[in-house]
């Protein structure tokens, strides 16, 4: 028998069987192109293209992913214009109630159906441009509108049975250097009262009209005949040979020619911003008492007992206690200028609005005004059930004045007319419910915010 001496061992490679480096992948490599290795540059081009073609697939798959996660997502609901209406002159605003839209022009007014977008009247007497339109349905096939043109002054209209009925421009004056622009205009819920922002070369104020909306309602009844006729422009359809396109063409009838009138509203009161406070006049608090007796309003601040002298020296104690800091960030005088703009809504009856038991109250009009000027801490609250006088007060006192600690920045009343939320420039929201007459909620931004405007949900 034959025994091995040594353990059978693996003879190690020799050098002839050893694997060439551009051999390694040779089984990665395409059989057919097995001699047809590129020279440079054809590799490096090679090389690049084939990056590109991969980066290119990996943005197609990042793509598809976005768009299959876009589908699991609610898309929403596109609309598409359903009718179209073509108007004389550019369109700058329009206004819906009732069944009818009311769009303001460059060369005034046009009344449409919702129904069918088809033009039922048009005013265009004096060739004014609207810039801004109100309307509100009074009932009975009757609309009332405030429209104010390019040069700032109010047109109130009543519209009848597709009728254009020019009542007043409220804020027109013989002398054009007196002239006014309005601001902003608001029509109360119910359309009985209307509230008109104007501001002159120097000043500003509010003007709150009543609307006599009944008398309305009576005068067209008994004079159907020449409200048909007012201020609507005959309109006849005429077809064009080329393209089948709808003209509309104006009849001779004009708006100032018409001889029906109703009745003005009545200018109820004219609001305008608080006065500076200065030092007292005051020789002791009982005059200043006497001063609150004789129908003054508290919270306003104007009764004081502070004198001209106090507040200028204590203007010079702030001014030398903190120099440094004064001159650091620039020392810049600061006169205090009237306010030129005001925050109104109309308010219905409440606890914090509570009106005599002299006054009828109906319900669903407006009891009162809250009013508050830029700059100003003090909400102030007006009561509209006054009566009638022949001289309107020039400048009446506040019912209720709400004094705030920092100025009122905006303010908005709820749809339901329940809940009032105020914001001041210290960045604090409160809410008020106005029927109990308490605060429901007050909340405190932490962050330095200005609010500028707030709104019910």
């Amino acid at each position: 028998v034959y025994i091995r001496k040594h353990p059978l061992e693996i003879p190690p490679p020799s050098e002839k069987d050893w694997l060439k480096d551009d051999e390694e992948d040779f089984f990665l490599q395409d059989p057919d192109r097995k001699r047809d290795a590129l020279p440079q540059p054809f590799r490096m081009i090679n090389k690049l293209v084939m990056l590109v073609f991969e980066n290119a697939m990996e943005i197609i798959e990042r793509r598809e992913m976005l768009r299959e996660a876009q589908k699991l997502k609610v898309q929403p609901t596109k609309c598409f214009p359903t009718a179209e209406f073509q108007v004389t002159g550019r369109a700058n605003c329009l206004a819906v109630s009732g069944k009818y839209i009311f769009v303001g022009l460059s060369v005034g007014l046009s009344a449409f159906k919702v129904s069918d977008c088809k033009e039922v009247c048009a005013w265009d007497a004096v060739k004014m441009e609207i810039c801004a339109i109100h309307a509100l349905d009074l009932g009975n096939e009757c609309h009332v509108l405030l429209a104010v043109d390019e040069m700032g002054l109010v047109w109130l209209f009543c519209f009848h049975k597709e009728s254009f009925v020019l009542i007043k421009i409220l804020n027109e004056v013989e002398d054009i250097s007196r002239r006014s622009t309005c601001v902003e205009v608001v029509l109360s819920p119910g359309g009985d009262y209307a509230g008109v922002l104007l501001q002159g070369n120097t000043k500003a104020w509010l003007e709150i009209y009543r609307l006599p909306k009944d008398s309305w309602l009576k005068e067209m009844e008994k004079s159907p005949g020449a409200a048909a006729g007012l201020a609507c422009r005959e309109r006849r359809s005429s077809w064009t040979s080329v393209g089948d396109i709808f003209l509309l063409q104006e009849s001779p009838v004009s708006a100032n020619k018409a001889d029906a009138k109703l009745s003005l509203p009545v200018l109820l009161l004219k609001v305008k911003p608080p006065k500076p406070i200065t030092g007292s006049s005051f020789k002791s608090p009982l005059d200043a008492l006497k001063k609150v007796d004789d129908d003054s309003m508290l919270g306003l601040g104007y009764n004081h007992l502070i004198k001209d002298s106090q507040w200028e020296q204590q203007e010079a104690i702030f001014r030398s206690t903190y120099r440094d800091y004064l001159e650091a960030e620039g020392e810049r005088e600061s006169k205090e200028e009237i306010p030129r703009h005001a925050t109104f809504h109309f308010l219905l009856p409440s606890w914090i609005l509570q009106v005599g038991p002299e006054m009828k109250v109906q319900p669903g009009v407006p009891a009162g005004i809250s009013v508050h000027w830029d700059g100003s801490h003090n909400f102030c609250l007006y009561l509209l059930n006054r009566p009638l006088k022949e001289k309107v007060d020039s400048d009446p006192k506040p019912d209720v004045v709400w004094p705030c600690a920092a100025p009122i920045a905006c303010s908005a009343v709820s749809s339901c007319s329940r809940y009032l939320a105020l914001a001041c420039e210290d960045a604090t929201i409160t809410i008020w419910d106005k029927h109990l007459g308490y605060p429901l909620s007050v909340t405190a931004i932490l962050e330095e915010r200005l609010i500028r405007s707030i709104y019910f949900l």
